[in-house]
Formats: C-alpha cells, sequence, structure tokens
C-alpha cells in the first residue's frame, strides 16, 4: 500500500492514498515523539481495503521526575515506577484530553468511531489504556505495548459503558528492563478482574518491538478495523 506522510506540530499522519476508512491513533514511548514508529506503518503490510490511517501525535515537553527533572516529550512526569507509588493525575489528565481531541479530529474527517483504535508503546501505551477506557462512544479497540494501567484504582468508578467489551491487546518482553514483565501482568489480571476482553501475548525481548510482535499487531488490526 502506497500512503503520504504530513506533519504538523501536533502529529504526523500517514494515510493510504486510496483515500481513509479507519484509524489508529498511535502514541509514542518517553522521550521519543510522533516520528518514532511512523516506520513500522508499511512494515504491518495492512490490506489496501482496509484504508487506514495512522495518527502519531508529539507528547508535550515536560520535566520527568525520575529523569532528574529533564525536560523531555512525555505523556506525563513519571515521579517512580512503584505500582503503588506516587503517580501524575493531572499530567494523565491532560494526555487523555488530547487524544479525545484527536479522536473527534479523526470523526470529524469521516472515519466512523468504531473503526478508531488507540495504541501506544511504554508511557504511550498507558495513556492508550487510560483514555480508551474511559472514551464514552465505543472504539475499534486498544493496542497496549510493553506497558502498564496507570491510576487502575479509579477505573472502576471512571470506565465507560460503552467500551466495557472494547477488545484491549497487550503485548510485553520477558527481559524488558524498564517495564518488567510483572507489572505488564499486574495490568492485566487487574483488566481481566474488572471483566475486560484482554488479549496477552508475550515474547523473547526486552523493551522493544520485535518482528513477530509487528505480525501479531497486523492480525489483530486486520481483525479489528475490518
Amino acid at each position: 500500500m502506497r500512503y503520504l506522510q504530513t506533519d504538523d506540530d501536533q502529529a504526523v499522519t500517514v494515510a493510504p492514498k486510496g483515500g481513509s476508512q479507519a484509524a489508529v491513533i498511535w502514541l509514542h514511548g518517553l522521550g521519543a515523539d510522533g516520528y518514532d514508529f511512523v516506520p513500522l506503518v508499511p512494515e504491518l503490510r495492512l490490506p489496501e481495503e482496509l484504508g487506514v490511517r495512522f495518527v502519531f501525535p508529539h507528547a508535550p515537553a515536560r520535566p520527568v521526575t525520575i529523569n532528574n527533572g529533564f525536560v523531555m516529550r512525555a505523556w506525563y512526569d513519571i515521579k517512580g515506577l512503584s505500582a503503588q507509588g506516587p503517580q501524575d493525575e493531572e499530567g494523565i489528565a491532560q494526555s487523555q484530553s488530547l487524544v479525545q481531541d484527536l479522536i473527534v479530529r479523526e470523526v470529524a474527517q469521516g472515519i466512523d468511531v468504531r473503526r478508531i483504535a488507540i495504541a501506544g508503546f511504554s508511557q504511550g501505551g498507558a495513556i492508550a489504556l487510560h483514555s480508551a477506557l474511559r472514551y464514552p462512544q465505543r472504539l475499534a479497540g486498544v493496542l497496549a505495548l510493553s506497558t502498564y494501567l496507570p491510576l487502575h484504582d479509579n477505573l472502576a468508578r471512571e470506565a465507560a459503558a460503552a467500551n466495557r467489551d472494547v477488545p484491549i491487546f497487550m503485548c510485553h518482553g520477558t527481559g524488558d528492563p524498564v517495564l518488567p514483565l510483572q507489572l505488564g501482568e499486574m495490568s492485566r489480571d487487574y483488566l481481566n478482574a474488572l471483566g475486560y476482553q484482554v488479549e496477552w501475548k508475550q515474547y523473547s525481548m526486552r523493551h522493544e518491538v520485535s518482528a513477530q510482535e509487528v505480525a501479531d499487531i497486523s492480525a489483530w488490526l486486520v481483525k479489528r478495523l475490518a
């Protein structure tokens, strides 16, 4: 499939030349930017008839506590990596609002909200989970790579009824030194306990994306966006 890439201050958009009938909003990890996963699009080898447009937003620059306050692109501040430690609720809420605005923008361009998937890697995956499960209209699915569920104690009361059965695909590396496998497993188990449909896959890799994972992501997107 042939794609056209456009850029603005908010995001990088990669759209099929034949027109778009579905969309994936894909959030990058800490310290990266929207360009990080652009090369992945052709590797997914999605069928042309799906007409999938990819939107890769840029996180705002902010100080990150665990990196000695260094200013970098981040969806929220990270105060620590403990599952029970303090979390940046304000920053998470700001990024949730940004994702919501991107969904609205896709709908305004003619994409059915039920054919919009939210994806993310690492910190971006955390925002993908957080935002999609609170979105008031049914989405196509959530793709969460090498990540965890932030503010998990709040989800039961804040979850949107429309996305109680949204398909969730979580992938994690068994040797991840940044976000340990156990953190992803804990998030998966918490979501399962709340009744969410979580498809889980783990790979012999570190904090990265593997070739087999790319193939599995492609198959999942085809199923969700067909």
